[in-house]
């Protein structure tokens, strides 16, 4: 049985294999000689101290052990043509992976998707960053994979609960992750990277007898009875199946808008908002790191902070180290930002979203359009940031400092923002109680983080897509909408999720469950 050790040791020991196998065998007393193999099963960094430690939690086989490396496979996927079909709409992790579930339990899943394929987006995202166009069906948060495609790739989740992470892990791994994923404490796949996978998941599905549709949009439910019997699509095309899991994601407001209009219930929900903050990446990591280079084995260093300022929690979301902040409107007259990292993080920059908790009550002015009132108060946040930096794809922006003392920057430098920035007062994209919190907020985020507060640190506005505005709610047992049967809600679009670990395991949940009725 090999032997487990629990090592704290420096970043250069952890880099190096020759190092670290010193460090083993003189943990485990034993001669170098007779190592035969260390495995690393868990890493994270640890730079609470000055003298910044790697933990590791490794495997140790000896000469006389044997090692045989445990390669990930792929469950054995049936084919499924011939079987009974199951709707699924929206191609981003939560539909994705409950496709695979569900040709591994033998049902036929049929993907809807209104984004083109993963590489047919990249056209998209250059019009969108270079001529300032937005396509309604594809973009940063529409297509192949979801908003998480072209936008990080990272795969830590706290919702442990929720599910099985390692299993997603491992599928990951399986369609051509590194391996890595499986033992970093904060696994990212990386922005270069994930749309390999992705194609790779969509290919296995294809290849399974499962059907996948690109550039079509549902603009209706067949319902009778209140039991869904199928969905409509903008070419009037009618596609039948008892069973529809709605996996589309935050943004897809003309799906809160249609189940609005057909009096299927729907309630607002809290979210939060804000603004995405980008500082030089070598900044950062003189404050996390306490030192003046970090140095060739340490990564780009991430942050997390959060505050509680006048009775909300303001946060950091979505940090990017060695990222740049990407355009992600979903329609021609708004602004929307976002981060994300390539997968050796080795931009000049880092970014994250700064965002404040907000409360039903702040919908209140929003009231006439019900259960759509979040997400009309996120829609006005956004439009107004459109018209303060003249219509176009720019953002309104601001230095940190600048901002918390209510003026005007005289000069912007040039931010990763590729379509540029507007010298703007945040005061004017942001209701007043926003922009008061925020600007206590980043004072307090300086006594935290020394440095952090500084006028080379850029504010672009706003990053306003945090979770969605709305939850479409479901039955805690069955996981069907209480209203239609038939109809499973999903994902982050929904409510149930926040993030590609998590937005998957709620699809692999909404799959299973389909089976266990089906095949009663």
């Amino acid at each position: 049985m090999p032997q487990e050790l629990q090592l704290q040791v420096s970043p250069e020991i952890a880099a190096n294999e020759n190092l670290l196998y010193d460090y083993v065998a003189k943990t485990a007393r034993v001669s170098t000689k007779l190592v035969n193999k260390v495995v690393v099963q868990k890493r994270s960094i640890d730079a609470r101290q000055k003298a910044i430690k790697v933990n590791l939690k490794v495997s140790v086989y000896l000469i006389d052990e044997k090692y045989s490396e445990q390669k990930i496979e792929l469950p054995d996927y049936q084919n499924v043509s011939n079987s009974q079909e199951v709707i699924i709409v929206g191609a981003g992790p939560a539909g994705l992976f409950a496709a695979l579930q569900l040709i591994e339990l033998g049902l036929k899943p049929i993907i809807i998707e209104r984004g083109k394929e993963v590489r047919g987006r990249r056209r998209d995202l250059k019009a969108i960053n270079v001529d300032h166009i937005v396509n309604e069906d594809s973009n940063y948060c529409f297509g192949e994979g979801g908003a998480g495609t072209y936008s990080d790739g990272k795969l830590y989740t706290r919702s442990k609960k929720r599910g099985d992470v390692d299993r997603i892990l491992q599928l990951l791994v399986g369609f051509g992750a590194t391996p890595d994923i499986l033992v970093e404490a904060h696994p990212h796949i990386g922005t270069n990277k994930l749309p390999q996978i992705i194609q790779d998941i969509r290919k296995k599905i294809i290849e399974c007898g499962g059907q996948v549709l690109f550039e079509t949009r549902v603009t209706d439910f067949i319902i009778k009875n209140n039991e869904l019997q199928g969905i409509v699509t903008q070419n009037g095309d009618v596609i039948s199946a008892n069973k529809v899991i709605l996996a589309t994601g935050h943004s897809a407001r003309d799906i809160f808008e249609l189940l609005d209009r057909k009096k299927i219930f729907i309630e607002a929900k809290p979210f939060a908002i804000g603004v995405r903050a980008e500082h030089p990446q070598e900044l950062i990591d003189k404050i996390q790191y306490s030192c003046d280079f970090r140095g060739d084995y340490l990564p780009p260093a991430p942050y997390s902070i959060v505050k509680q300022i006048n009775g909300r929690g303001m946060y950091s979301f979505c940090m990017c180290p060695g990222g740049v902040i990407a355009p992600c409107a979903t329609s021609p007259g708004e602004v929307v930002t976002n981060g994300w990292s390539p997968s050796k993080r080795d931009q000049a920059t880092a970014n994250s979203g700064i965002v404040v908790e907000l409360k039903l009550e702040d919908f209140k002015p929003f009231a006439k359009f019900g259960a759509l009132a979040g997400m009309e108060f996120q829609k006005s946040i956004e439009q107004k940031a459109w018209l303060l930096a003249g219509s176009t794809q720019k953002v309104p922006a601001q230095r940190m400092v600048d901002f918390t003392q209510n003026k005007i920057s005289s000069s912007i430098p040039k931010t990763s923002y590729v379509p540029g920035t507007t010298s703007a007062e945040m005061a004017e994209v942001f209701p007043s109680f926003l922009t008061q919190i925020m600007r206590e907020g980043f004072i307090e985020f300086g006594k935290a983080m020394r440095g952090y507060m500084t006028n080379d640190a850029i504010l672009h506005a706003p990053e306003s897509r945090t979770s969605s505005p709305v939850r479409i709610p479901r039955d805690i047992e069955t996981l069907e909408h209480p209203q239609i049967k038939g109809l499973y809600p999903c994902g982050e679009g929904a409510g149930f999720a926040g993030g590609i670990i998590s937005a998957a395991i709620d699809g692999e949940k909404c799959a299973l469950k389909i089976a266990s009725i089906l095949f009663k």
